[in-house]
């Protein structure tokens, strides 16, 4: 509890700002602010909640979640780096990088009339170089608000280029997958991971019926997810990224997944801005690549 003590010393900010220690013992920031409250993990720099004023929860979090060091946790925005999806040469290294499993540090803390703002540094040493034996620095800006952005920043300190895949993998709360639509992917290609990954073409709006696994390739910076049940639309706009990719895993993935209950999928889908596949990202030594997203919520008429 020290660690937590000398955290809120340096950290905290009254009526803004608090540490706790969670479930499982991880180290938890609890924001409370006028405009809006949430929680993140520092395992994974990982954002647990947010919850404008006056709305239901924006992000999604398993009520069957693991807390456990080391281990992944269903739900929120876990951050998948330095690659996306399974290692490309690797089959035993983690699924989705390491940055969601790692200790982050807290740099600096903020509140003002409008949001709480964070920035938080991957902790990285032998056991990170086992699988990344790159000089890479990952940060987080986090402002939180009536929206949530986040800005995922890898700079290159080495003398040679690196390559990422990466994304922030969102997971929405809706109030029944059945009438939620996404807009904003029309006539994008896409990678469908459920049928072998082949190349098809988005018509119209997504709409969920089976499991769902896409990556859509020259993806705009914005898509919209309208949910009927909730009334409101959730505005993802995004930087720094040409890939959006869209999961849910319906009803028998579901059922086998040990951090979902059965019928977990029915309220929550993933909507996530990354660099995927063959989106993938070279950095030069001395440069710095950015992957930004910023969230909102609206009214549905």
């Amino acid at each position: 509890m020290s660690d937590i003590a000398e955290l809120n010393a340096h950290y905290g900010i009254a009526d803004a700002i608090s540490f706790n220690q969670g479930g499982g013992g991880l180290t938890v920031v609890e924001i409370t602010h006028p405009r809006a409250r949430a929680r993140l993990a520092l395992q994974g720099a990982q954002v647990l909640e947010w919850t404008p004023q006056d709305e239901q929860p924006v992000l999604w979090l398993s009520p069957a979640a693991h807390f456990t060091a080391g281990k992944a946790i269903r739900g929120g925005i876990p951050i998948c780096w330095p690659w996306f999806g399974a290692h490309p040469c690797d089959a035993a290294f983690p699924a989705h990088g390491f940055a969601r499993t790692m200790p982050w540090i807290v740099e600096r803390t903020g509140a003002n009339d409008e949001h709480v703002a964070l920035r938080l540094r991957l902790m990285q040493g032998e056991q990170s170089e086992v699988f990344w034996p790159h000089a890479c620095s990952l940060t987080l800006e986090l402002r939180i608000g009536r929206t949530l952005d986040l800005d995922l920043a890898t700079h290159n300190i080495g003398a040679l280029p690196v390559t990422i895949t990466e994304a922030l993998h969102a997971y929405f709360n809706v109030a029944d997958l059945s009438g939620v639509r996404v807009h904003g992917l029309h006539g994008c290609n896409y990678v469908d991971k459920t049928d072998g990954g082949r190349h098809k073409r988005q018509d119209g709006a997504i709409t969920f019926d089976a499991e769902t696994d896409r990556i859509y390739v020259g993806a705009p910076g914005e898509c919209q997810l309208e949910d009927p049940g909730f009334r409101r639309r959730i505005r993802i706009v995004k930087t720094g990224s040409g890939s959006t990719i869209v999961w849910n895993p319906g009803a028998n993935k579901a059922s086998a997944l040990s951090d979902m209950a059965p019928d977990g999928y029915r309220r929550m889908v993933c909507v996530e801005s990354g660099n995927a596949d063959d989106d993938a990202r070279l950095i030069l030594p001395g440069e710095t690549h950015c992957l930004s997203v910023s969230y909102a919520t609206e009214r549905l008429g």
